[in-house]
């Protein structure tokens, strides 16, 4: 690795390509209303596309939202937060503040530690057995049960945690509106309200896979004491998880989040400018960058095991990759405010 004595990183702060984030920003807000246009269709086949259509504006929806928590696409923070707020309206994480969404994600960055509001292992482990065993066959499934179970504990948290009081009206009132345009959908055409939802789920799936195997932090009870970790720790245990190092473009796709020790050396980088800040700061060689082969694979075969087991091991003492105990983590961290 170069290091950031040797490159001059500030640089790739003034790199401003304001018209590829408008790009990027029309592109989603368009194709969020022409995926459901398409879902709303008689034609079968436009209804499919509807539905990629429609996951892959939610999955911009969400790395876009990433982008305004880092304010790396405004130079002011009262436009990056407008811009985070309707990506997160769009996505669905709307229902944590965009600030304390933003404060949250910061944390994992400068404290270099996951958190965690409660212990869920030991949650599924007090389950009936009938709850548990219906959880884990739908993670067996690849449907991320878990996922919306953190998140609706998130949007309940205000009804039972007194620290959250203040929320309880605007949680309310965003189920209203929320559910309103949503019975609205389901009125107008209950296939394309269901169709949605396969969407909202494939966006899930994606923001997770792409989640699992960027870190092997430590799992921090929120509140509790916190380790103090250095910027060399923060690189030895966070991955990047390219689609393709020798065809960058195919990166766009997931808006170069795969980026991802590029984007913990600086946090503020914009997305359009990582591809040019990992290849300057690393060789293209190193440990951290995960094959596409293995992230599928260690998807697939460990989406029980890391319920219960936790992240694993990426690397060995000696620094040689340990694909077999690297199981991942679970959920979408900048998306839910854990509770």
């Amino acid at each position: 690795m170069v290091t950031a004595v040797e490159v001059n990183l500030t640089s790739f702060l003034h790199r401003q390509k304001p018209v590829l984030n408008a790009i990027a920003i029309f592109y989603t807000l368009a194709s969020y209303v022409g995926g459901i246009a398409l879902l709303l269709l008689p034609n079968g086949w436009l209804n499919a596309l509807g539905v990629v259509v429609l996951t892959h504006s939610l999955i911009y929806s969400a790395y876009l939202s990433h982008e305004f928590m880092h304010s790396s696409i405004f130079v002011g923070r009262r436009w990056n937060a407008f811009w985070g707020d309707v990506m997160l309206w769009l996505n669905g994480g709307c229902y944590g503040r965009f600030d304390d969404l933003a404060k949250r994600h910061i944390g994992h960055h400068v404290n270099r530690v996951d958190f965690a509001g409660f212990d869920l292992p030991k949650a599924l482990q007090q389950m009936p057995s009938w709850v548990r065993n219906s959880i884990l066959t739908l993670e067996w499934l690849y449907f991320p049960v878990i996922s919306l179970w953190l998140q609706w504990r998130s949007l309940t948290a205000p009804f039972w945690r007194a620290d959250r009081r203040e929320e309880r009206s605007r949680i309310v009132a965003i189920l209203l509106i929320r559910g309103a345009l949503f019975t609205l959908l389901g009125f107008v055409s209950l296939k394309a309200l269901l169709l949605y939802f396969v969407a909202y789920i494939g966006m899930i799936t994606v923001l997770r896979w792409m989640d699992a195997f960027q870190h092997t932090y430590e799992v921090i009870p929120i509140d509790q004491p916190l380790p103090d970790r250095d910027r060399a720790h923060e690189q030895e245990n966070t991955f990047s998880t390219v689609l393709s190092l020798k065809h960058p473009w195919l990166n766009v796709l997931l808006l170069n989040f795969g980026y991802h020790n590029a984007h913990h050396e600086l946090m503020k980088c914009p997305w359009y400018a990582l591809p040019e800040l990992d290849r300057t700061l690393f060789s293209g060689h190193e440990v951290h960058y995960i094959p596409l082969t293995q992230l599928l694979w260690n998807y697939h075969r460990f989406r029980i095991t890391r319920i219960f087991s936790g992240q694993g091991v990426a690397v060995d003492q000696q620094r040689n990759p340990t694909p077999e105990t690297f199981y991942g983590a679970v959920g979408v961290s900048f998306l839910v405010i854990n509770s």
